[in-house]
Parts: C-alpha cells; sequence; structure tokens
C-alpha cells in the first residue's frame, strides 16, 4: 500500500488481530487478565515464546492498538504507551541511567520536568547536568564517561525556545549518547524525531494527542536509530532483543515493576484523539497566527512570543523541524502582575486553567503557578518573569477569542 496522508494513516491502522465482528472502533477490553489453552502456552508466554496478553497492567488489546496506531504516525520502531506524560520521561531515564550516571539536559524546562531532575531522581543517585542548549561547546564540556543521554524540549514551555536539534544529535552521536527529545508540544503530524536524529520521544499525550482533555496519558517512542550496545545499562538485552533491547528493557524491567501503565479506557480515548489530531493542530495553529497578529498591534501587550510568526527569531527553526507549525503555544506580557490578574479575571472564553491543548483556550500565569515553588534565581535563570502569561489556543472562532482578550484589556 502506497504511503498516505497522516489522519488517512491514523484511520486505517489495522488491528493486531482481527475482531470477531469487524468493529470498525477498536473494542474496548477493561478485563483485568486473560485465558491460555493450556499450561504449555502459559508457560510458552511467559518464557516469550508465545505472544500473547496475559495481565492488563503489562498490556491489554486495546493499549496495545493505542501503540500500533502512534508507532504508524511516528514511524518508528516501537511505542510503548504509559500512564502519563511524567511516567514517560521517569521510565525512559530509569532505563538509560543507573546509580552515579549523568544525563545533560536543557535548563528551561517544563516546571515538573526540571523537579523531577533535579529533585526526584537526584536521590536515588542519578545526576542531572542543566545547560544552555543552544552553546555546543558548553554542551561538550559537561560530558565524561559516566553521561549516557542528552534530554532536551523540542519547543520548552512556557519560554518556547527551540533546540537546534541537529546539532544536539552530531554532539549525541559523537559521544555515543541517546538523544531524548520531550515533543509534547510539537505532535507527530508536524515533528518527525527520527528524521532530525532523534533516538526517543517521550510525550504527554494528555495534551494533543487526547483528542481535546479527555484522559491523561503518555508514551515512548522509539525510532530504532540507537546502537543499544553503545549504553552500558541496555547492552545486557541486546543478544536477545537487539534492536527492541531499550523497549523490552522498559517494558519489563521498569514499566511493568513501577506499575506506570496507561488505562484501556484511556487508550480508548487517545485512539479516537489520534484520528482527529492533525484537524486540531490546523485550527489551533491558524488561529495562533491571527492571534499573533491581533497582539502585535494592540498597546497594552508589551511583548508577544509565538515562533509561528515570521517576525519571531526562532521562526527559521520552525520552519526547519516543524513545518512551521511549533505548536500552538503563545505567551505574552502586560506591565504588571497586578495587571495580568486583572485582564485573566475578565476573560469569559478563554478559561483559567493549566493545561494545554484543550479544545477550549486556557491561560495561565507560570511565575505564580508551575513555577511556585521555584526560587526567584531558578525562575529568572529560566526566563520566567510575574508579568508574562501562557495561552494555549484552542479550536473556539478565533473572532471571538480575540474579542475576549479586547474586553479583558480595557
Amino acid at each position: 500500500m502506497k504511503k498516505t496522508g497522516f489522519t488517512t494513516t491514523a484511520l486505517n491502522v489495522p488491528y493486531a488481530k482481527q475482531d470477531p465482528h469487524k468493529a470498525l472502533q477498536m473494542p474496548l477490553y477493561e478485563s483485568v487478565a486473560y485465558e491460555f489453552d493450556t499450561a504449555e502456552q502459559i508457560e510458552a508466554n511467559f518464557r516469550g515464546e508465545y505472544i500473547a496478553h496475559v495481565y492488563s497492567r503489562t498490556a491489554s488489546p486495546t493499549v496495545e492498538y493505542f501503540e500500533l496506531k502512534l508507532k504508524a504516525l511516528t514511524q518508528s520502531s516501537g511505542v510503548i504507551a504509559v500512564s502519563s506524560g511524567m511516567a514517560a520521561i521517569t521510565n525512559t531515564i530509569m532505563a538509560l541511567t543507573k546509580t552515579g550516571d549523568n544525563i545533560i539536559s536543557g535548563n528551561r524546562l517544563f516546571g515538573h520536568s526540571y523537579a523531577l531532575l533535579q529533585n526526584t531522581l537526584s536521590e536515588f543517585g542519578m545526576e542531572t547536568r542543566f545547560s544552555d542548549l543552544s552553546s555546543e561547546e558548553e554542551i561538550e564540556k559537561l560530558i565524561d564517561e559516566n553521561t549516557r543521554a542528552i534530554y532536551f524540549e523540542t519547543v520548552t514551555n512556557p519560554q518556547l525556545d527551540i533546540a537546534d536539534i541537529e546539532m544536539l544529535s552530531r554532539v549525541a552521536k559523537k559521544h555515543n549518547l541517546v538523544l531524548v527529545a520531550d515533543s509534547t508540544i510539537t505532535p507527530p503530524n508536524v515533528f518527525s524525531g527520527g528524521k532530525f536524529g532523534v533516538n526517543i520521544e517521550v510525550m504527554s499525550t494528555t495534551k494533543y494527542i487526547s483528542g481535546g482533555a479527555t484522559s491523561f496519558g503518555g508514551a515512548i517512542v522509539d525510532h530504532g536509530n540507537f546502537d543499544w550496545n553503545k549504553n552500558p545499562n541496555t547492552a545486557s538485552y541486546t543478544e536477545k532483543f537487539k534492536d527492541n533491547a531499550f523497549l523490552i528493557k522498559v517494558r519489563k524491567n521498569v514499566y511493568r515493576n513501577t506499575g506506570g501503565s496507561m488505562a484501556p479506557q484511556t487508550a480508548r480515548f487517545q485512539i479516537q484523539g489520534l484520528d482527529i489530531l492533525e484537524l486540531r493542530v490546523e485550527k489551533c495553529y491558524q488561529n495562533c497566527l491571527a492571534l499573533g497578529e491581533f497582539m502585535k498591534a494592540h498597546p497594552r501587550i508589551k511583548t508577544v512570543s509565538y515562533p509561528g510568526l515570521e517576525m519571531d527569531n526562532r521562526y527559521e527553526l520552525a520552519q526547519k523541524y516543524f513545518n512551521g507549525v511549533p505548536g500552538t503555544i503563545m505567551s505574552f506580557e502586560l506591565e504588571s502582575k497586578a495587571a495580568c490578574y486583572t485582564f485573566m479575571n475578565k476573560l469569559q472564553i478563554i478559561r483559567r486553567a493549566t493545561n494545554l491543548n484543550d479544545n477550549k483556550s486556557l491561560i495561565i500565569h507560570p511565575h505564580s503557578t508551575i513555577y511556585a515553588e521555584f526560587t526567584e534565581e531558578e525562575r529568572i535563570a529560566a526566563c520566567i518573569n510575574d508579568r508574562m502569561m501562557r495561552l494555549s489556543v484552542g479550536i473556539e472562532n478565533v473572532a471571538d477569542i480575540i474579542a475576549d482578550i479586547e474586553v479583558a484589556l480595557k
């Protein structure tokens, strides 16, 4: 079959096994356990010689279909669905590192991702070396014999910085490091990570993929372009599992044992979300462009930031890596924190809520919410000030969003 477009592909990924009733929507399998015909068969399954579902904490037909669908859309070698985006990051880093190892990460991360690396995983002996990832020289200085990965966000949240992914890939390959991208802001219809040398993608499927804040989940995507013999923490898996060494280690040694599985009910929502992903992203993107033009001209808005706008200094990187669609998150500033609060409290259509890529437009004040536990020095280092607001642009009629902002600015 010839290569088809994103939405056509999403709608036509075959089931792992034929449904006996030929259902056009993947059925919801809520069963916890699955029966085998014989004792010998279940023994063969546990030896890895007979593939079948056993227990839904490790795999279920509905979750499996979500993984197959996302695998097809990311053109990757395999996907593991997990309970949240944070679970995707945690499972990945735990599989790649052990006590005494380190990774290099961007220093302008989403607040909870930063806290995971800086506070939580450090208690288990894994070090994160934070850096401005725009400098190849600075990255090189941080690498030693215990470095295992470079971790970055394709578009940072809420600063909207864009990494030079090809440069990061070059450094990672030179030192046999795994390049891990959090691509939550740039879903698979606009970003093809494997094309630019990304080895592993992690994403919060709660955002775009859920289809409008229907459920929360996460995914780990292996692009099949890393030699797992080169990571000492996955090398023992390569003799038996070869190119699947990383995914097998995650599934058997981390995901299964820490219990961060995706529920089949969640997978059902997210399967449907993938069907309409491309349509939703395009609508939100067009709304961003119109809002950007409006905000640039408004006298009360001091700055507006969206790399999809030609005036933005990250526009060329957005064109290169994301087909010009660097997600649908914008940030803008007013004259003070008090002005931000007054503005937010007047909004009628845009909702005051802390999520991204809902069907509804959502606004938040990052300084006082997702960065509330940071010191002021940490906020400054992350380029977070109290005049900034983050706007996740939804699918409403853009004239109504603009009118809502106009009234709130008066």
